[in-house]
């Protein structure tokens, strides 16, 4: 699997400068019409239009070839500047109840306008969103003709929502496997599964159809001190919420390195060895889950299987990337 290049800030700086010039100069020289929400949601979201300086998009930091999540452990914005948590993966999104690891918005049209303003990621306004799209060429009218006035703030963000909701996946060895359908797991992978559910206890946060429950945990990675993001806390000032984030979803997750709000883990075996046992790797946690209290113990084969099953859950679209 391709690795994470986050100890590299500047050279993906200049990246992501060729990477959006060169979409912004396709865009501004396409005259094509999107035909519909989802279409015109699918331009703007690689448009670094968005942007305070035209070169930060959405796509900058939610790489479609990565399942829409980024390499780095924090994604650079408008001038290099460093976010605070590690951007996921946007698949899979249809069905979920809170965005954002502190689950601060209930909607992904909401979830959608936040990263434009912030100050560490687009650094933009809404009004001078709105004044730039009415002044395109190809959007402006596009707007009027989908939405039936200019265009505005509320309706790009219902249309790149609509574009995100398009992002579900379900061709994987592992939904093959489960309708009992040729070309599904491996052996290795469904004893990795039955680990999953069981030993590894993977299951108590991680089921449903995108295996999330759509829940907060603490997982032991706050101690206050070098860890110190206090995640869902910040949102309900429930010294019960301290320390937890949302459970992310595991649907391509083969692909979507560097893990948990932080990146701190390059690769799917560091965390499972995180999860073998987290009182090792963070022993002074504060607030941990107590389905946490106890390490799992398991063996070298048993990591493998169960990393196995969790690259079995990478859809068929991303599988050569998946090395």
């Amino acid at each position: 699997m391709t690795q994470p290049d986050q100890y590299f800030p500047m050279k993906k700086t200049y990246i992501l400068l060729l990477f959006s010039a060169a979409t912004a100069l396709l865009l501004a020289f396409s005259t094509t019409e999107p035909k519909d929400a989802t279409e015109l949601g699918q331009r703007l979201f690689a448009d670094p239009i968005l942007s305070l300086d035209s070169t930060i998009s959405c796509q900058s930091c939610h790489l479609p070839e990565f399942a829409f999540a980024d390499t780095a452990r924090f994604s650079l914005g408008v001038g290099g500047r460093l976010g605070k948590r590690n951007a996921p993966s946007v698949m899979n999104m249809a069905a979920r109840s809170h965005f954002f690891f502190d689950g601060r918005v209930l909607a992904l049209e909401d979830q959608v306008l936040m990263p434009i303003q912030d100050s560490l990621e687009m650094r933009m306004t809404l009004p001078e969103v709105e004044r730039r799209l009415r002044r395109h060429p190809v959007y402006a009218p596009v707007f009027q003709k989908l939405f039936g006035r200019p265009a505005n703030v509320e309706d790009m963000a219902t249309a790149i929502a609509e574009f995100v909701r398009t992002l579900e996946t379900a061709a994987t060895p592992y939904d093959r496997w489960m309708n009992d359908q040729p070309n599904g797991m491996s052996d290795a992978a469904a004893r990795g599964r039955d680990i999953f559910i069981g030993k590894g206890r993977c299951f108590d946060c991680h089921f449903g159809a995108d295996m999330t429950g759509d829940e907060f945990r603490n997982v032991g990675l706050f101690n206050g001190k070098d860890l110190n993001d206090v995640g869902r806390y910040a949102i309900t000032k429930k010294p019960e919420d301290l320390g937890k984030f949302k459970v992310a979803g595991l649907r391509n997750v083969a692909l979507t390195a560097p893990y948990m709000h932080n990146g701190q883990f390059k690769t799917l075996d560091e965390v499972i060895d995180f999860y073998n046992d987290p009182s090792r790797v963070v022993p002074d946690a504060i607030n941990r889950d107590t389905t946490f209290a106890k390490p799992m113990n398991l063996t070298q084969w048993e990591k493998a299987d169960l990393k196995a099953f969790l690259e079995a859950m990478t859809d068929d679209r991303f599988a050569k990337n998946d090395k």
